[in-house]
């Protein structure tokens, strides 16, 4: 029995044995911690065989939120585009065609079930239900988690996961099929912060950064891999076994983890509420600030969604002040602790993560365009120019994680220094979008932008813990989570705007010079509209010569324009994080107990 209770104190990942003392000096660069005496202890410990359970479990929870993200993503971009294209253009070129765009394998999924589903034109919001749920459920799930523990919350969304997979297999209708995507994207909201909580309990201070990295590199193996899966099982086996397949696999991994942490695994909440009742933690529970907060969110979205929307996201913006208020002056128990509204470190990271990854996913929509517009790779190889940066991005986290981020403390040096290099990566990527660079190099710079990707996200999550109380690290980084959510319907609006505009000018210009005329004819609109819509008939497509040059540089030149607007998003972001500041509460704490005692003096 003695040993079974030794086991039992065991942390996550065992720390390594080391004589070296941990660094005593903070610098604002944020390259040195103070000295802690607690880096090899963790919050919470368990055997090691749960511990391998628990890691096995959430990797295959993360891998298929991942692919549950992925699985439909591509078709966000062409349409995304093509109606920003019509508002922008007035024409009436029917956008609800699935592109040519992207790899064969999810053109295939997508028009397999929007036959099926008789849902063509509602086809983007088979992935657009998802992320609106999965957004929504996010910054809820750090207070629930508070509340009926992590523990508990797993299993919930585990079980939500395989309820909404299970539904969307069975859908005979649009509106069933979205109800399942719904659901599971209010199971995969949680996944992802829960993950997170875990490695705050259940690892050391000196191993937390190399789990964050793993966490992250689980959900872009996911990322990368789903519309691969779907597309190459679907002919074969159908779409909805790739969906009840999941539930399976989602359940046993939540039940898993549930019956691997032990149930004195308490939250934060729970260790300073342990005289408050269950039932009056869930009284208590803020449920008008949840609404408000889920209706910005939503709003956001939905005002995101296709071609942008000013109401919606002023209503975004209406719904954002009143949860505000209720969370400042009405709530009991917010959804958000005041100290983490108040806390400008916290803020910042959050907006900053948002212009961040909404520049990063400008990478993931259009370099799959470059290799098919201007390098001439065929559908399915350019879908594989992504296989480097997700490479390059689950190494750049796991990397600073095994290697950096082994104390806890501030890492704002690392961080600016991060999000610096990977503003000169897109201002590579700018440059080198022509038909004259040589691939490899252009693959290279590619993985670069994965790679700094990478080590940004797990250094700033790594700040953020730094920057806020203990007690609302849960909060925090679900708020985060939310954000980095945000990302991909932001820059797909923003960028696509962008792009549509800049192609459609360049190529007017190019025909109108190769005609030697001030005006296009009806044909030559329509080839633009074509060109815009269908990358694929730049070399696929039968252009004779002249055509195709004039459409590989528009291509060339949109995309320049488009990754030099991710650089100055990107240089705006910086300077965000660089305000986020390197002093945390600990560290504000001794200066003004010194300044007091020399007012006493």
């Amino acid at each position: 029995m003695a040993s079974s209770t030794a086991a039992e104190d065991t942390p996550l990942l065992q720390p390594e044995r080391t004589s070296e003392r941990p660094e005593s000096h903070q610098s604002p660069a944020g390259n040195d911690g103070p000295e802690d005496e607690d880096l090899d202890i963790a919050n919470q410990t368990v055997t090691k065989q749960r511990a391998v359970a628990i890691i096995l479990s959430v990797y295959v929870l993360i891998f298929l939120q991942g692919i549950a993200q992925s699985s439909f993503l591509p078709i966000l971009k062409p349409n995304s585009i093509a109606n920003l294209i019509e508002a922008s253009s007035s024409s009436r070129w029917n956008t609800s065609r699935p592109s040519d765009y992207g790899s064969k394998y999810t053109d295939s999924a997508n028009s397999t079930i929007a036959a099926d589903l008789d849902a063509y034109e509602n086809a983007m919001w088979f992935t657009t239900s998802f992320l609106v749920a999965l957004s929504s459920m996010s910054p809820l799930t750090g207070k629930l988690a508070t509340i009926f523990s992590p523990r508990s919350m797993v299993l919930v969304s585990s079980v939500l996961f395989a309820v909404g997979c299970l539904v969307t297999s069975q859908a005979h209708s649009f509106a069933v099929f979205i109800l399942g995507r719904v659901i599971t994207g209010l199971g995969g909201g949680g996944t992802m912060v829960l993950a997170f909580i875990l490695v705050l309990e259940l690892t050391t201070k000196r191993n937390r950064g190399l789990f964050i990295g793993i966490t992250n590199a689980g959900f872009t193996t996911g990322v990368s891999l789903g519309a691969v899966i779907f597309g190459g099982l679907i002919e074969t086996i159908g779409w909805r076994p790739l969906f009840w397949a999941q539930a399976p696999a989602s359940l046993v991994a939540g039940l898993a983890i549930f019956f691997s942490i032990p149930s004195s695994l308490s939250s934060p909440g729970h260790s300073t509420d342990k005289d408050v009742s269950l039932r009056t933690k869930v009284k208590r529970l803020d449920y008008l600030g949840a609404l408000f907060l889920s209706a910005t969110v939503v709003l956001f979205l939905f005002g995101l969604s296709g071609k942008i929307q000013p109401i919606p996201l002023g209503s975004s913006l209406g719904a954002l002040i009143i949860f505000v208020l209720i969370e400042k002056y009405v709530a009991a128990d917010p959804i958000v602790p005041l100290t983490v509204l108040k806390n400008r470190g916290a803020l910042l990271s959050c907006v900053s993560q948002l212009g961040f990854m909404a520049a990063r996913w400008t990478v993931l929509f259009y370099t799959p365009m470059t290799a098919l517009a201007v390098f001439g790779f065929n559908p399915a190889a350019s879908g594989s120019i992504l296989i480097p940066t997700n490479l390059g991005f689950g190494l750049g986290g796991l990397l600073v994680g095994a290697l950096h981020i082994r104390r806890s403390g501030s890492f704002w040096g690392s961080s600016v220094l991060c999000f610096g290099l990977f503003g000169i990566s897109l201002l590579a990527l700018s440059v080198s979008s022509t038909r004259d660079t040589p691939f490899g190099l252009y693959v290279v710079i590619v993985f670069l932008n994965g790679l700094f990707t990478g080590g940004a996200l797990n250094y700033t999550m790594s700040h953020l813990l730094h920057l806020t109380l203990p007690e609302t690290h849960y909060v925090a980084t679900s708020l985060l989570g939310t954000f980095r959510g945000f990302a991909g319907s932001f820059g797909s609006a923003i960028g696509g705007g962008i792009f549509a505009r800049t192609l459609r000018g360049s190529l007017e210009r190019g025909l109108k010079a190769l005609d030697g005329s001030d005006y296009l004819s009806n044909d030559r609109e329509q080839l633009i509209r074509k060109l815009i819509g269908s990358p694929l008939l730049v070399y696929h497509g039968g252009l004779p010569n002249a055509e195709r040059l004039i459409a590989v540089q528009g291509y060339s030149s949109a995309l320049r324009v488009l990754f030099q607007a991710a650089v100055v998003l990107t240089i705006f972001v910086l300077v965000l994080q660089a305000a986020t500041g390197w002093r945390g509460p600990g560290d504000k704490k001794p200066q003004d107990q010194e300044a007091h005692g020399r007012r006493g003096e």
